[in-house]
């Protein structure tokens, strides 16, 4: 069983807390058209209603697959959990079916990767409240290395996976934006990343990041969103944008993207 670590602290540990909190950012309108995604995953106060905005789109599907950065460097540099996973709202299994399908070229199974990770669980009770009432897997995936090669290798996988079982899934990539700057420079700064993502080029993508050196924690899960969306011939447009300046110091904010791809 992997247990919540940041229940509590990034959002609440009260199951009628939650659903209270999640009830006033979600607003359930889903698009099947809607492949992929890019959510933060910053503490509920501060990103929750940019991923709210996200997920008030996301499809009921068979599978998630959430793809966010390993934060802690602990496990391997590229790998899956197959652990049930819990949260305040109750236990959600990994499909074991589409996890035996990767190729596992360079994604490993490990659980200590995801031990003490914040960027895929919080995810989790996002995915719980939309599938109310219903059954769903998920397919965490943690990203210690995030070059474009590893995202193209990870993306693959994926696809090949989901060709393989016939799923219906969304891919979910965790990612915050720039981090502890100003906010008006936060802005400046994310709205030439947010461009460079809604391009669907991902060579032009990296190129980006790496000239700004940018401080956008999941750059590598976004490029795997990117690279299974543009493999399906979808396109990216942004639902929402804010920064945790918006309800807390303007000095030192990090930034928040809610992107969707649709078919």
């Amino acid at each position: 069983m992997r247990h919540p670590v940041v229940a509590g602290s990034f959002y609440p540990s009260n199951p009628d807390s939650l659903l209270a909190m999640l009830n006033e950012f979600v607003h359930p309108n889903p698009d099947p058209s809607v492949i992929a995604c890019v959510a933060p995953h910053a503490g509920y106060m501060y990103s929750g209603r940019t991923a709210g905005r996200v997920y008030s789109l996301i499809p009921q599907v068979e599978t998630y697959v959430i793809v966010g950065p390993n934060h802690t460097g602990y496990g391997s540099a590229v790998a899956v959990s197959t652990d049930t996973w819990l949260t305040p709202l109750g236990e959600v299994e990994v499909d074991r079916e589409f996890v035996d399908a990767l190729p596992k070229r360079i994604i490993d199974l490990d659980e200590i990767a995801h031990r003490y990770e914040h960027s895929l669980e919080v995810q989790v009770p996002f995915l719980q409240f939309i599938n109310r009432g219903r059954d769903f897997k998920i397919v965490p995936i943690c990203l210690g290395l995030q070059d474009e090669e590893v995202a193209r290798e990870v993306a693959e996988e994926i696809i090949i996976a989901k060709e393989e079982t016939g799923k219906d899934i969304v891919v979910i990539a965790s990612s915050d934006m720039h981090h502890y700057l100003p906010d008006e420079e936060c802005r400046r700064l994310d709205e030439i990343v947010i461009r460079a993502i809604l391009s669907m080029d991902v060579s032009k993508y990296y190129k980006t990041i790496y000239d700004l050196q940018a401080s956008v924690c999941g750059y590598g899960a976004i490029a795997v969103a990117m690279l299974y969306a543009k493999h399906y011939n979808a396109y990216a447009e942004l639902v929402d944008y804010s920064t945790s300046g918006d309800v807390a110091d303007k000095s030192q904010v990090v930034g928040y993207a809610g992107i969707v791809f649709r078919v």
